[in-house]
């Protein structure tokens, strides 16, 4: 049984056939901030794509309803989701107590973890404030990573911020920068799959502490949305027992 029958109309903000007692509900808007392969981007025809992507689709599939993507850049994607631009934000958010704050979060849907990246030929060792001190680091604006260089490393290094992951290549190609600190799917994929450049991981991935990384992906939703929250926690909960979700994962991390 498709998963809108439980869905009420004030949630999708439905609109009522006129006089009649049925209502027809209409498409979900999803927020989304590109590049960010594997999570989100575009193809060389400017098709979106990405794990992100296909599985908001298929959440939208077995939910019963169509989902159009929005693009909005990461610094007014949650001021745009209140603004009722859209009515979710899938695009790599990690879940946390800060975003808590503003937002309704589903279930987290993929718990990847963060890692340092640097020219192969940039000699740095373990990450720490000793093999960190006078380097220039990037990270994106408003992010995570961004909170966690700043708060460990912004005394001891220059911490300079990027509206996306391609600015930061372009730096770290130019020689501006020493080390970037990323998603680690998505550095992988820009960075170390790139066959434009030499790039290497430096240290181990990075998981803690929770304050900063917090519990995983999720799917954000205004706060009064709950039922929306759930229904598409079913929907994710049906795709991860059924096979589906497996499938998109395997499609862009490949098996672990």
């Amino acid at each position: 049984m498709k998963l809108h029958k439980i869905l009420s109309l004030g949630v999708f903000g439905a609109a009522l056939v006129a006089g009649s007692a049925s209502a027809e509900v209409r498409d979900i808007r999803i927020g989304v901030d590109v590049p960010y392969e594997p999570m989100e981007y575009r193809t060389p025809e400017g098709e979106l794509t990405g794990f992100d992507i296909d599985l908001g689709n298929a959440l939208c599939a077995e939910i019963g309803i169509q989902c159009e993507w929005v693009v909005q850049g990461w610094d007014g994607i949650i001021p745009g989701l209140q603004a009722r631009k859209y009515d979710a934000i899938m695009s790599s958010m990690t879940i946390n107590e800060q975003r808590r704050d503003q937002v309704l979060f589903s279930d987290p849907y993929i718990t990847p973890p963060s890692a340092w990246f640097a020219p192969g030929d940039v000699e740095i060792g373990s990450p720490s404030e000793e093999t960190l001190d006078g380097l220039t680091l990037g990270v994106q604006r408003g992010t995570l990573q961004d909170n966690y260089v700043t708060d460990l490393y912004g005394d001891v290094a220059d911490v300079n911020r990027y509206a996306t992951a391609d600015d930061m290549v372009l730096d770290m190609d130019s020689g501006r920068l020493d080390a970037v600190f990323l998603d680690f799917p998505i550095g992988k994929s820009t960075l170390l799959d790139s066959e434009a450049g030499n790039y290497k991981l430096v240290g181990e991935k990075i998981t803690e502490p929770k304050e900063y990384f917090g519990e995983g992906f999720g799917i954000a939703f205004r706060q009064r949305d709950q039922e929306l929250a759930e229904a598409f926690n079913a929907a994710l909960k049906t795709l991860q027992d059924n096979g589906t979700y497996e499938e998109i994962h395997e499609k862009y991390f490949g098996t672990e």
